[in-house]
């Protein structure tokens, strides 16, 4: 009964966006650690994660959101900012960095809401 209540799309959705948003932190802290080394190409979650969990989250289907997992990859679209070929842009990282933390308190809300809701049904306390 308590794990029809875990297979929720919403709440599985939810778990996954975490899931991302963690993966996507690890990848920003690579980038600013390499921010100066020559030849370092950045990485970011793999889009084609972002299309599937997208996906997945509009045709609630928890099967396919219980079995997605976040891929880091090289970004194909970021371009050397100097000579070096290095193309982390540290100013840019910054702000992901800000807008990946925000998402990821905004989700752990989420998550902590079900939770919370399920403790208040079963204890009958808020």
């Amino acid at each position: 009964m308590i794990e029809a209540l875990f297979n929720q799309p919403g709440y599985l959705g939810a778990k996954r966006m975490l899931d991302a948003t963690m993966a996507r932190h690890d990848a920003i802290a690579a980038n600013i650690a390499n921010a100066e080394t020559p030849r370092y190409q950045r990485v970011d979650l793999a889009p084609s994660f972002r299309a599937e969990l997208q996906n997945a989250i509009a045709g609630r289907d928890t099967a396919r959101l219980g079995s997605i997992r976040p891929q880091i990859a090289k970004d194909s679209l970021a371009l050397p900012v100097n000579r070096d070929g290095n193309t982390v842009n540290l100013e840019r990282e910054l702000v992901e960095l800000s807008q990946n933390t925000l998402e990821g308190t905004i989700q752990t809300r989420l998550v902590t809401s079900a939770l919370t809701k399920l403790r208040m049904a079963i204890t009958g306390k808020s």
